[in-house]
């Protein structure tokens, strides 16, 4: 354990409890802010996590982060949802987000710009196809996975 990054371990940890808690396991952060250190577990499910949800794994979350003790110094353990913007990570969060609103950004520009608001039009897992705006004309894009620094989904009118 001691060569793996502490949201590996977390995740590994988690992954039992939001299955049998019948959510799904979207993003784990560890990070610095100021002084404390926050680990952060977001859950989601159909039609969303409720407090009961969050609060059902937080605490089963909580006593197998104690038994284990993965993490060497004090932390604060936050179980939430992702929110309307939620993270797209994996392959199964891009197939389920086809249709739907997207912020892409890239590692380097194409056509100009490295970033990409529009909707998802297809997905596999070596490019993703995005409707978007540029000025007053609906242009279509092919995004190489590759490229993608970040990609989640956005609320915007």
């Amino acid at each position: 354990m001691a060569n793996e990054r502490v949201t590996d371990i977390v995740e590994r940890l988690a992954l039992p409890i939001v299955e049998q808690a019948g959510v799904e396991l979207v993003e784990v952060e560890y990070r610095k802010e100021g002084s404390n250190w926050y680990l952060r577990v977001y859950i989601d499910k159909e039609g969303g996590v409720d407090i009961d949800d969050c609060s059902h794994v937080s605490e089963q979350l909580s006593d197998e982060l104690d038994r284990v003790d993965p993490i060497p110094n004090s932390y604060f353990l936050e179980v939430s949802s992702p929110g309307a913007e939620r993270p797209l990570k994996k392959p199964a969060d891009f197939y389920k987000a086809v249709g739907e609103r997207v912020h892409i950004r890239l590692y380097e520009p194409l056509l100009g710009q490295k970033t990409f608001d529009g909707t998802l039009l297809s997905y596999n897992e070596q490019e993703l196809e995005v409707e978007y705006m540029d000025k007053t004309v609906a242009k279509r894009v092919i995004l190489p996975v590759s490229k993608v620094a970040s990609a989640r989904l956005s609320v915007w009118l």
